[in-house]
């Protein structure tokens, strides 16, 4: 009896720093996307315009997207994305973690390292967050977003595209298309940030989680910059 609580005891010491390394590393992701998006919305050379922040249904913002030690060239990050509540109308919901990753899609600027930021511009192209995973470029469109305080959202690239991505490697952002990427749900993180299991869709669509005090200056940051401010 003494041995079973013995290894009871120390299941649970383990498990602890196990957990707090996640909460610390989800808490250190939404510092970085705060970051990043204040940079890219403040870029000197021309940031994203703000007509298209303001119509965006979502924003995903992924840190420090590094390239993996694969012979084909393999890419990997995590981040996250929140959306407008009813239906695009209403303020920034709970957010969800996601991962990006897949082969060489061609988003490096020259460094070991990439931010990346995606819009999501349509309200069908919340169905792609949904999903367990989703190849851009084939399952959703995506092109490389316009650059530039005084270049309109009416461009070609927003009216065909589901998803604008920008990327930022060396202190240069640019505007980039991410064929080949694959975007899924972080459920792991999502389970460390909300303290349970929980689907991205009650987070995205259904609203059913009060936004964590880790997420709230990221969430603020981005209702900031989506009104123009």
């Amino acid at each position: 009896m003494r041995a079973a609580f013995t290894g009871l005891a120390l299941t649970v010491v383990f498990c602890v720093p196990a957990v707090a390394q996640i909460d610390e590393k989800v808490a250190e992701r939404f510092s970085e996307s705060e970051q990043i998006l204040g940079e890219l919305m403040n870029a000197p050379d021309g940031g994203v315009p703000k007509d298209l922040l303001k119509k965006a249904e979502c924003v995903a913002v992924i840190p420090s997207v590094k390239k993996a030690a694969f012979g084909f060239g393999g890419q990997y990050g995590r981040g996250v994305v929140a959306c407008r509540k009813d239906r695009g109308k209403g303020p920034w919901g709970a957010p969800s973690m996601i991962g990006l990753g897949g082969g060489s899609f061609g988003f490096q600027l020259g460094g070991s390292a990439t931010d990346v930021v995606m819009l999501f511009m349509t309200p069908d192209s919340i169905k792609y967050l949904l999903r367990d995973k989703v190849t851009l470029g084939a399952d959703a469109s995506v092109a490389g977003g316009p650059k530039g305080r005084a270049a309109s959202a009416e461009t070609s690239a927003s009216m065909r595209a589901e998803i604008l991505s920008y990327a930022r490697s060396r202190g240069l952002f640019a505007g980039i298309a991410l064929n080949g990427a694959v975007l899924s749900p972080d459920k792991d993180a999502n389970k460390a940030l909300y303290g349970r299991e929980i689907q991205a869709e009650e987070l995205l669509i259904k609203g059913g989680a009060a936004i964590p005090s880790a997420a709230s200056k990221f969430i603020g940051a981005l209702s900031k910059f989506a009104a123009g401010n």
